[in-house]
């Protein structure tokens, strides 16, 4: 075995580790995918994990602006070729053959800088929207490439399932991200409903966050609704992994409403079993 060809198996192992370990219930679409098509998800997911990680991990804003320039800089080598880190190696082959735009990447960048530089309070709308188009919507784009979905409706696809399934993050983590010091409900929610506060733990104990919730919730419906619209348009094949997702987060939203958030430090969560339950339907 050449040189080359060692380091690009290691590079594909250490990229399925990253996600493997995760447990996260992207996982769940991931191995329906062809292997090369699910080597390359492994890869944008080990991206956007270690990415997230210096957004999330200790250290000063400085340093966390260091880091996430550094990737800037390796984002760059892999476009010319010369990748330097495990995960980048396990994205040279990808890129080329599924096109994946590097703009998406540098938007993943972008959004944890915006968690990087301060702790993110009551954003404005505008500021809500554009962090979830680069954390999420900007990962949707890179995933459609990847499942080789190539309609029109897809692009606006990713970024409406993107949306949906933000929103919905963001809405079940709201204690979590509380305990970080962060507060992502979207300011103009909060003052719709009486709460002048953008402190975290304050807005936390406050008892008009249900309804904020609520609201963020139907913003939330309307995103997979429009979602399931594009989805009818596109072949049913490579956007398989894309149907399970939607279909897992859209019950774990309906089971968000049905606790009302009357209490937020309780986290919900969709058994294994239920989620293999939705993927197998969501197959045929």
């Amino acid at each position: 075995m050449t040189d080359t060809a060692a380091m690009g198996e290691t590079a594909e192992a250490h990229v399925r580790s990253v996600a493997t370990r995760s447990g996260s219930s992207f996982l769940w679409g991931m191995r329906l995918l062809p292997r090369p098509r699910r080597a390359a998800m492994y890869a944008i997911y080990a991206f956007c994990r270690e990415v997230d990680d210096i957004a999330d991990e200790g250290g000063t804003p400085e340093q966390k602006q260091r880091d996430l320039a550094a990737w800037r800089e390796e984002i760059e080598r892999l476009y010319a070729g010369r990748p330097t880190c495990p995960t980048t190696r396990a994205l040279l082959h990808p890129i080329k053959v599924y096109n994946l735009p590097k703009e998406e990447f540098l938007a993943v960048i972008d959004g944890m800088e915006m968690d990087a530089r301060e702790d993110i309070r009551a954003p404005s709308l505008e500021d809500f929207r554009l962090y979830c188009r680069r954390v999420a919507g900007a990962v949707g784009v890179l995933s459609v490439h990847a499942f080789g979905a190539n309609e029109p409706e897809a692009r606006d696809l990713a970024l409406a399932e993107g949306d949906a399934l933000q929103f919905t993050n963001i809405l079940r983590d709201v204690a979590e991200d509380a305990e970080r010091g962060r507060l992502y409900l979207p300011r103009e929610l909060l003052r719709r409903h009486g709460i002048e506060s953008d402190d975290p733990m304050t807005v936390l104990h406050d008892p008009r966050l249900p309804a904020v919730c609520r609201d963020l919730a139907a913003l939330a419906e309307e995103r997979f609704t429009e979602a399931e619209r594009l989805m009818a348009r596109c072949r049913r094949g490579p956007m398989r992994p894309a149907r399970i997702m939607l279909a897992v987060y859209r019950r774990l939203l309906h089971r968000l409403r049905q606790d009302d958030w009357q209490d937020v430090t309780a986290r919900v969560s969709l058994p294994k079993a239920e989620k293999l339950w939705i993927a197998l339907r969501s197959c045929f």
